[in-house]
């Protein structure tokens, strides 16, 4: 089984889509949205409608930090992003799990040890850490996650530490199954090293390996429904800029 893991779409639905398309180009046979649907972006509605779908098909889907949409945020852009969400909207996302399991494979949007206190795997500390909350319960060998918006790879062999894997995209990595990884997939929606592609990754699981993938999608255009919308100009230039 192939499975596409992605993560913080961000209201971004032209990126989603690249993604999505990329991915069943090269074979993918069943799709992980690893939080944070909505926020920043011009197109909650559609990635939300989108997302749904994606689900009803078989997708496995966790809640992000952006999509609790917490009446008690202010902010103009949770409050431009709750108004373009109808209540059946809303309601899908407040009941989206905060993890997922499947065979291997355990999926969050942050860290596996406090999903609902939204942590970040920056480093190795962090990413052992989140392994070894996964580890003393279940028979898992992969944890993906999103929400620091870069791709990462971690690996360790049985008790030992985490040790931090260098990333080329497009290029097949062997992630054997005797070893425990962990990696953030990056950011679908709103990349931020400094790359503009859209950020995906994709696990063949029969063959033991891990790919990290960027895809071309027109994110200049996705900037100006940002300033169409009247959403944060700093939410347009993070896109055009990719950070």
């Amino acid at each position: 089984m192939k499975l596409a893991l992605l993560a913080d779409v961000h209201a971004n639905l032209p990126a989603l889509d690249a993604c999505l398309e990329h991915a069943s180009e090269h074979g993918a046979d069943r799709f992980a949205i690893l939080g944070d649907l909505i926020g920043y972006g011009p197109h909650p509605a559609k990635v939300v409608d989108r997302c749904w779908q994606l689900q009803q098909a078989g997708a496995l889907i966790v809640r992000g930090n952006h999509d609790v949409l917490s009446d008690l945020d202010e902010s103009p852009e949770v409050s431009w992003t709750r108004e373009q969400l109808n209540e059946t909207q809303r309601e899908w996302l407040q009941q989206l799990p905060l993890t997922a399991l499947l065979d291997k494979v355990f999926l969050v949007h942050a860290t596996a040890d406090a999903p609902e206190r939204w942590h970040y795997v920056l480093d190795e500390r962090t990413a052992n850490r989140s392994m070894n909350a996964v580890a003393r319960h279940y028979e898992v060998r992969y944890v993906f996650g999103g929400h620091v918006h870069e791709q990462s790879l971690y690996y360790r062999i049985t008790d030992s530490d985490m040790v931090r894997v260098p990333i080329t995209s497009n290029s097949a990595i062997h992630a054997r199954s005797q070893r425990y990884w962990l990696a953030t997939v990056g950011s679908a929606g709103q990349p931020r090293d400094g790359d503009t592609r859209a950020n995906y990754a994709m696990l063949d699981l029969e063959q033991e390996q891990l790919t990290f993938h960027r895809v071309d999608y027109d994110h200049l255009a996705v900037a100006e429904d940002i300033r169409a919308a009247g959403l944060p100009e700093k939410f347009a230039a993070r896109l055009e800029i990719g950070r």
